[in-house]
């Protein structure tokens, strides 16, 4: 059985998919009524529960389980920080899945996950992926960089803008580099964990194989939509001061000072990663673009 706590975010939307149409047995933690009646319909076995509230995580874990942890979030909102998702909730979980003596445990890291890190993002996922490597249960452990396919946030955002803006918005000079990989991609190194999880126990950085700079991914995907915008180069002073204002008056803001600074920086690793690891050459960006963006 695979348990996949997550299952109505992105990734987990796509896996859930991915699974049952190989005619894997899901169980999915979900909190609202309206998504675990949707996946019941489905064949799925639903949990209710939430991994911040180790209460509702009772029992819901079982030794035979391969245990899949996407959940995560890039913004704080409220009581959903960080801290209290990242860090509380994979312990919450991992110690489940210890009572449990479950088979495996699938963590989503990020790349770039470090505890010395300026991003609450980044540190936390940090601090999560020590609290699976020191559990005591076969693990593995996944960095990606940007994942893009339908539905994907990062994408979608990219698109509205590019369809409402008379011009490109860049950050800065826009030299800050990534390397997306389609979720379709991410799915075939997911589902080898998920057919061999011993023969995965490692920490993965998962990335396409190019290096793009952020101008380069938007003017790309305005590329693939057949926009013709010029780019305009925005002073990253100036997003900072504009997030941090909205910050302050709006609940859940577009964007936040911390996701503007990690433009800053590069989000990379080596462009063979998948490849080695998995022994399959991933798409190109705009390859991969084409398969979604209308």
């Amino acid at each position: 059985m695979v348990f996949i706590a997550g299952a109505t975010g992105f990734v987990g939307g796509h896996l859930v998919d991915y699974l049952l149409e190989k005619g894997v047995s899901l169980k999915c933690l979900v909190r609202s009524e309206k998504t675990a009646d949707a996946l019941a319909r489905r064949g799925v076995r639903v949990c209710r529960g939430d991994i911040t509230e180790p209460g509702t995580l009772k029992d819901v874990l079982e030794p035979d389980d391969i245990v899949i942890h996407l959940v995560g979030i890039i913004a704080e909102q409220g009581r959903a920080t960080f801290t209290s998702v990242h860090v509380d909730g994979t312990a919450n979980l991992v110690a489940e899945a210890r009572r449990a003596g479950v088979r495996h445990f699938f963590y989503q890291s990020a790349l770039g996950a470090d505890s010395a890190s300026f991003s609450g993002y980044l540190r936390t996922k940090a601090e999560a992926e020590e609290i699976v490597r020191s559990s005591g249960l076969g693990w593995t452990i996944f960095r990606p960089s940007l994942i893009i396919g339908p539905w994907d946030g990062f994408t979608r955002k990219l698109v509205d803008m590019i369809r409402l803006s008379p011009v490109l918005p860049i950050p800065g000079d826009g030299g800050a580099r990534f390397q997306p990989v389609g979720i379709r991609d991410w799915l075939r190194c997911g589902g080898a964990v998920i057919e061999n999880p011993r023969a995965h126990q490692a920490t993965y950085d998962i990335g396409g194989p190019e290096q793009l700079t952020y101008r380069e991914i938007v003017e790309t995907l305005a590329g693939v939509m057949g926009s013709r915008r010029l780019s305009l180069h925005i002073p990253l002073g100036l997003m900072k001061f504009s997030a941090s204002v909205l910050e302050a008056v709006i609940a859940s803001p577009p964007v936040t000072v911390e996701q503007v600074r990690l433009l800053e920086q590069d989000n990379i690793c080596d462009t063979d990663a998948i490849e080695k690891a998995f022994g399959f050459r991933p798409q190109r960006y705009q390859e991969a673009l084409k398969e979604f963006v209308r």
